[in-house]
């Protein structure tokens, strides 16, 4: 009889440290594939009673005496280091047979199989009790796993001295990653049959075994990596003796018609042969001490959770959802190749958790951050799109401003227009007329600050105040404030030759431009948000409009305009005393922008005194 692979495990549970655990797996599977090596193990060599070997020698069950030919030529022909037999004789064979391979297995480097029954939910009516255990040895390790049944040999081989367990335990999918390195019975510990071998037919001390109850089995190679000989050619002595000299053999089936089979992550349907010989080399790598160092795997998994968290929680708030969950990817991807070499290093983590964490993070945080993210949109939009153009909306809302509306020191430009003569215009007209007078104006001077990018702070009337350089720093803000005001005086001009031409008296603006620095932000209560500025620079603007009156140019320049001004000429009008100032303001008007009326005597042009031609 050839192995039999008894699954009698837990029933997959629908909890979510199960679906944790399962994904791991999956995972880890996966890594196998990718890390699988074709390199030969020239340690071991695998006698495969396959198709061949039944069609030569004969149908299974093969006598005790067929046995026993192939044990001899492998120890003494072969000269093998020691023999596996991953097979179980539950029923006396050939009394000669028996007597040798009782023989062999009391004194040679022989190993016989048994298999034990982990039925842990109890669904067999009766424990499996067939044959007699023989290889009990005194407790190997405090972790061991637990069976509750058997299948050995007949008592004939009680008295064998080395016997291992070839049983293994699937996991709740049915692919088999683990595999018990002792089992425990009624008090005794068993070993694997691998580990039996080991232990049995090797000069060197017995590998250590995991703190754990069973051992994962790495598969870093696959079925055909080993090196097979059909069991035929051993029986027929054709095989050179050097290939098999001083190897650990294991002698079973890969034959589909004797059902040793078990899925395992490389595919399904594998010869469990070969997945006694893959426990075999891993044990053989431990004991020479060429395993994968130990990492701390767990603490590295739990490291990374912990920064993705963080990483979330700086970034988020920083980000456009689309943003957040390429950023979230990228963190995954980066986890999955950390993964990927750690999971050799430490085979109890789980490779999954931290991807758990992001899976939240997405789950929760990113809708979350963009709920909060359109809510500060929506807060922007409602206090700031009748202050400024669409497009610096935009550009705050991409910004990683924490509260763009936040008051903050800024170097703006102030521009504040006013209509001179308002009264005299309007007292004329009715009211339909003098609203639509004042409608028409007020386009006039709204229309260039918005499309200069200037932030429109309030209407004064028949005038208005504007700046530039806030709530978005603009590095050339006192210039888009001139481009701003020539335009408003020609389109002021404009409006004039029409009511002019319908016999309405001509318009005037008066402009005042400075620039310094300011406070701007949502000055606002409760009832109502104020994007404003503030400062002694906008207090200046206000002046200079004032003292248009008595200039014949529309637009009167501070220093503090001049100075930052790349692109614009100007013309010094002298120094004056302004309401609430100290000292003297020195005045200037930009030389691009011409007289709206003829110079009045003693207020003479002085000079060009700064500018590109």
């Amino acid at each position: 009889m050839l192995t039999v692979v008894v699954q009698w495990g837990p029933s997959l549970g629908m909890s979510f440290l199960n679906n944790i655990a399962f994904g791991s797996e999956i995972l880890r599977d996966q890594f196998i594939r990718w890390r699988v090596t074709t390199e030969p193990e020239p340690r071991i060599l695998v006698v495969d009673i396959d198709e061949a070997s039944l069609a030569a020698v004969g149908p299974w069950p093969w006598s005790s005496s067929r046995i026993a030919d192939l044990v001899e030529i492998l120890l003494s022909r072969y000269e093998a280091r020691g023999v596996a037999l991953d097979i179980v004789r539950e029923k006396a064979g050939d009394p000669e047979g028996d007597m040798r391979l009782e023989a062999l297995a009391a004194h040679g480097p022989l190993v016989l199989g048994q298999i034990f029954d982990f039925d842990y939910e109890n669904k067999r009516p009766q424990p499996l009790r067939q044959g007699v255990l023989a290889g009990a040895l005194p407790e190997l390790q405090a972790r061991a796993r637990r069976a509750d049944g058997y299948i050995a040999n007949h008592a004939g081989f009680a008295g064998a001295r080395h016997v291992g367990n070839m049983g293994f335990v699937p996991g709740t999918d049915g692919v088999l990653r683990h595999v018990p390195l002792v089992t425990r019975f009624e008090g005794r510990d068993y070993p694997a049959l691998a580990l039996s071998l080991v232990r049995c037919c090797s000069a060197a001390p017995a590998p250590a075994l995991p703190d754990a109850d069973h051992m994962r089995i790495p598969f870093k190679r696959d079925w055909n990596a080993f090196t097979l000989v059909s069991a035929a050619d051993i029986l027929d002595e054709a095989i050179d003796p050097a290939s098999a000299r001083g190897r650990l053999v294991l002698v079973g089936s890969s034959s589909l018609g004797l059902g040793d089979r078990v899925t395992t992550p490389h595919a399904a349907k594998r010869p469990g042969l070969g997945v006694q010989a893959e426990v075999l080399s891993t044990l053989l790598d431990r004991q020479a001490g060429t395993t994968p160092a130990p990492w701390p795997g767990r603490l590295a998994a739990c490291a990374f959770a912990l920064l993705s968290a963080l990483l979330a929680t700086f970034a988020f708030p920083r980000l456009p959802a689309w943003a957040s969950v390429a950023m979230l990817g990228a963190v995954s991807t980066l986890w999955l190749a950390a993964a990927y070499v750690i999971a050799p290093h430490d085979p109890l983590f789980s490779t999954t958790a931290p991807l758990l964490t992001n899976l939240f993070l997405l789950a929760v945080a990113v809708p979350y951050q963009w709920q909060m993210a359109q809510r500060r949109s929506r807060h922007l939009l409602g206090t700031l799109r009748q202050y400024v153009a669409p497009s610096v909306v935009r550009e705050l809302l991409r910004s990683d401003l924490e509260d763009p509306l936040a008051p903050r020191q800024l170097d703006v430009t102030t521009l504040i227009a006013d209509m001179e003569g308002y009264t005299t215009q309007v007292e004329s007209l009715s009211m339909t007329e003098a609203a639509r007078l004042t409608r028409e104006f007020l386009d006039c001077l709204t229309a260039p600050v918005i499309a200069g990018g200037g932030t429109l702070d309030k209407y004064t009337g028949d005038g208005l105040v504007a700046f530039w350089g806030a709530p978005l720093p603009i590095e050339q803000h006192a210039d888009l404030a001139l481009d701003a005001a020539r335009a408003i005086v020609a389109r002021v001009k404009a409006l004039s030759h029409t009511r002019e031409a319908a016999g309405h008296p001509p318009l005037r603006v008066r402009i005042g431009i400075e620039s310094g620095p300011a406070v701007a932000g949502d000055f606002g209560t409760s009832f109502r948000s104020i994007y404003t500025a503030v400062g002694d620079s906008v207090n200046t603007a206000s002046r200079l409009e004032q003292a248009a009156r008595d200039f014949p140019h529309d637009v009167i320049v501070g220093a503090g305009t001049v100075e930052r001004s790349v692109r614009h000429r100007f013309i010094a009008l002298g120094e004056r005393r302004l309401r609430g100032k100290g000292k003297p303001t020195a005045l200037f008007t930009p030389a691009d922008i011409p007289r709206s009326r003829v110079a009045a005597a003693g207020v003479p042009d002085i000079a060009v005194v700064k500018g590109s031609t």
